[in-house]
């Protein structure tokens, strides 16, 4: 009876273990290697960049980049959970595998892509120049000597370096585009570098704000794409694919109004 009543325990056992070897916790961690396709993508973002990210009314994250990852998801069959955790933070918590995908207007470059990969571009972008509507300036070169007003890290604080040098004092970085033109037009900066969607969106929302566009084709065409972490082909391979089928469908053009992948 004793044996009888062992082999039977042995049996339960065994059950349970598989069992509990067969459930996972989808919000469980962002390591997305897992090849789970109940798994939810943790997406950072830094959502003072409309029209590409901001909050709603009913603290939402919204925007174009927010519609464009919908839709590839859709495509392809995953989830994605969108996360506000700032700018500089869109980038040290794909590293640290607290997220999954970075997706902010990033602008695809060289520096970045030594850290992670990215998409295919989504966006054509194009960096210009906020100045006061009183402003005799009108062109990037005018810019040497002047404080310039930036969002850290992004590429319109590179232009800035760029021209000024790395360690100049006359280049203001803060963590949003918003902050930086806000700056300006309290006095503490001549000019904003900064990119043209953002910037006339702000105009479009601030319209007692006055603010003067200033074009230079010194600044090259950008293009962004999302941003997943370094060696992770799974997911790459993935927002790739849904990429190209938004693409092919017409709804990328549909929500960003552009298919300069045609031109």
């Amino acid at each position: 009876m004793k044996q009888k009543f062992s082999v039977l325990l042995m049996i339960i056992t065994a059950v349970l273990v598989l069992a509990a070897c067969g459930t996972k916790d989808n919000n469980s961690g962002s390591d997305s290697g897992s090849g789970d396709d109940n798994k939810v993508y943790m997406v950072g973002t830094e959502a003072t960049f409309a029209p590409f990210e901001s909050i709603d009314a009913d603290g939402n994250i919204v925007g174009i980049d927010v519609d464009i990852l919908q839709a590839i998801a859709d495509e392809v069959g995953i989830q994605v959970q969108w996360r506000n955790v700032g700018w500089d933070a869109v980038f040290s918590m794909i590293n640290n595998k607290e997220t999954d995908i970075g997706a902010s207007g990033i602008t695809i470059t060289e520096d970045r892509q030594k850290t992670f990969d990215f998409t295919e571009p989504y966006y054509e972008s194009k960096l210009l120049i906020a100045v006061p509507v009183d402003s005799t300036i009108s062109s990037l070169a005018e810019l040497e000597n002047k404080k310039i007003a930036v969002q850290i890290n992004a590429t319109g604080h590179v232009a800035a370096k760029k021209l000024q040098g790395e360690t100049s004092k006359n280049i203001l970085a803060f963590d949003s585009q918003p902050l930086a033109i806000q700056e300006m037009l309290n006095g503490n900066a001549d000019a904003v570098i900064g990119d043209n969607a953002v910037v006339y969106e702000y105009m479009k929302a601030n319209p007692d704000k006055k603010l003067k566009i200033v074009e230079d084709d010194a600044f090259e065409r950008e293009y962004y794409g999302l941003m997943v972490r370094k060696g992770n082909k799974e997911l790459l391979d993935k927002l790739n694919e849904g990429l190209q089928k938004i693409k092919e469908n017409g709804k990328l053009e549909e929500i960003t109004g552009s298919a300069f992948w045609n031109e």
